[in-house]
């Protein structure tokens, strides 16, 4: 993403509001880097939830991890 999330509207939204809420961070690393959330069933059941931040700030959404979750089955020997 480099230096055009910089110019996004949505990344200075995200940004403001976890200001807003107390959030501080650090400045330390390399700061370009988007993460991500998978959630992985046991043995064959795969990504059952695959979140890639599309810019700086973009959250997954709770109920749809917790909803993934609960679609784990145990894995049986």
């Amino acid at each position: 993403m480099m230096f055009s999330g910089f110019f996004r509207f949505g990344v200075w939204q995200n940004f403001f509001r976890a200001w807003k809420s107390g959030y501080s961070g650090n400045l330390e690393g390399e700061g370009f880097t988007l993460g991500g959330v998978y959630v992985i069933g046991a043995g064959r059941q795969g990504i059952l939830l695959e979140h890639r931040e599309k810019e700086f700030g973009d959250k997954v959404s709770l109920p749809s991890v917790l909803e993934a979750a609960e679609k784990i089955k145990p894995q049986t020997s």
